[in-house]
């Protein structure tokens, strides 16, 4: 019988190597890929992939459907020499080890609008096909995605709530207006979509080809100024001029003395419930065209979700209020089959939250780092384990592990792990990966910074701190096939090579 013990990477595409200042879908894409199946990872999880709005931030986009276009390669367009060297020079005069979103952005948004005009003039008859036919079957997020982004733009950014009253309120005569003055900006966005999915697929292809599978990321909750909010604002809890009444968030916890007020507008369930859920089915049938499984970031939240009211400064005063997730699970599961999802079940997880993750049979998580706590029954222990799970030494809102060994551990929580592996720890890291490996869970992750024993300057996230974040790159010289065999013969020693 074959394994279901797998081991994986956490690396965002916007972290891989590479030139023009961000990480991005094209050869460098590729190359890691092959260095991450040769170090005998047959997972890559990634952070969703949409396009990035407060705070760059994956968990705040302006849409859970589309990509982010600065993803997009620009090598292929170099070679057809619809830009030039010069034109990407600047870009290349970025940092390579962190990315630089505001220089990044502005300088990625006219190169696009350049390769696209010359894409109307220069490509060949399948690929505008192709395009028709992406427009065609995408046309369920595509159009009001596109359409909201043109309205944005021409109102220099603002958020939809802060626009014209009958764009706001998206009267259908003001919509009417503004597809017609607005239709190069709708192309142009439209066309970013098609040109990132087709990136995406070629390097998602590139990696079931060498048996690694794609772990996608999906936060429960949508951002406020997103086109998923603007165009279906029966779906959440809003005022009449469009603004949120109750928002999401997470009480005080490990992260924060004072929660997380995220800021994210709560659903109204009940009309989810009318609608069978069809918004929900749509969000995840597409995800899976993109990614072979995913993780439901906050799946407690399906069980109940932390309301806050919109007027609150911080998450302190909420309540927990139930959701509907059994029957939006049962109604999934009716149309789509049984789904490969992953349940990120940390923080307050309360009987009810593990229930319904059982009920259908979704692997939870475990963080090594949260292990030490000298609680016999902490979940996270590695005797405490579950076969169906995964398991991390950290995720991307964690510390890395060297990081956390140095400045979060304590005394007590070093001590802790030493009596665990039974001799003083020498390499913090190494010992952590080592036990994540060994876990009897089905699939254990390792952040890319811990592969390569990075300290806390390698933070992806620090949650509850709005700025500075998801910037940190990985550079190609650190991606040596000695590391690759060395992380082979630990993989293939702990058995994870068989799935």
């Amino acid at each position: 019988m074959q394994s279901n013990r797998r081991a994986g990477i956490l690396l965002h595409p916007t972290s891989l190597p590479g030139p023009h200042g961000i990480g991005s879908l094209g050869e460098e894409a590729f190359s890691t890929l092959d260095w991450v199946a040769e170090a005998g990872f047959r997972v890559l999880q990634v952070l969703p992939l949409n396009p990035t709005g407060y705070g760059d931030s994956p968990y705040q986009c302006f849409s859970a459907f589309a990509g982010n276009p600065y993803m997009i390669s620009l090598s292929q367009f170099l070679e057809l020499g619809w830009i030039s060297e010069n034109d990407v020079s600047y870009l290349n005069q970025l940092p390579a080890d962190r990315v630089n979103f505001g220089e990044v952005t502005s300088a990625k948004q006219r190169l696009l609008d350049q390769v696209y005009y010359q894409w109307l003039e220069h490509a060949k008859e399948h690929d505008r096909e192709r395009f028709v036919t992406f427009r065609e079957k995408q046309s369920h997020w595509l159009d009001d995605f596109a359409l909201f982004m043109a309205i944005k733009e021409y109102n220099d950014m603002r958020c939809w709530n802060e626009w014209p009253v009958e764009l706001r309120d998206r009267h259908p005569e003001a919509l009417d207006n503004a597809r017609e003055e607005l239709k190069d900006r709708i192309e142009r966005h439209t066309w970013r979509q098609y040109i990132f999915f087709c990136q995406w697929s070629r390097v998602k292809k590139h990696a079931n080809e060498l048996g690694v599978k794609i772990m996608g990321d999906m936060p429960i909750f949508v951002a406020y100024d997103s086109a998923d909010s603007w165009a279906n604002r029966d779906l959440f809890h809003f005022a009449e001029d469009g603004n949120p009444t109750k928002v999401a968030g997470v009480p005080p916890d490990y992260f924060s003395e004072t929660g997380q007020r995220w800021g994210n507008p709560l659903y109204k369930w009940e009309r989810h419930l009318e609608q069978d859920f069809a918004w929900w089915k749509q969000r995840i049938g597409t995800a899976l065209e993109s990614v072979d499984l995913v993780r439901i970031d906050h799946f407690r939240g399906f069980s109940a979700c932390w309301e806050i009211p919109a007027s609150e400064p911080t998450a302190v005063n909420g309540e927990w209020v139930d959701a509907p997730g059994r029957e939006l699970f049962e109604s999934v599961e009716r149309d789509l089959g049984h789904l490969p999802l992953i349940a990120e079940d940390l923080g307050i997880i309360t009987d009810d939250v593990t229930a319904l993750r059982k009920q259908f049979s979704l692997p939870g998580m475990c963080v090594l780092q949260f292990a030490w706590t000298q609680e016999d029954d902490n979940p996270f222990l590695p005797k405490n384990h579950e076969q169906d799970s995964v398991v991390y030494t950290g995720t991307h809102d964690n510390n890395t592990t060297l990081g956390w060994w140095k400045e979060e551990a304590g005394e007590s929580g070093r001590r802790q792990l030493e009596e665990y592996i039974g001799h003083p720890v020498e390499n913090p890291v190494q010992e952590l990966m080592q036990i994540a490996l060994d876990s009897i869970a089905d699939l254990a992750v390792v952040p890319m910074q811990d592969l390569l024993e990075l300290d806390s300057n390698a933070k992806m996230n620090r949650p509850g701190e709005a700025a500075g974040n998801w910037s940190w790159r990985v550079q190609s010289h650190q991606l040596h096939m000695d590391l690759a065999e060395q992380v082979f013969e630990k993989i293939q020693n702990s058995n994870r090579l068989n799935a």
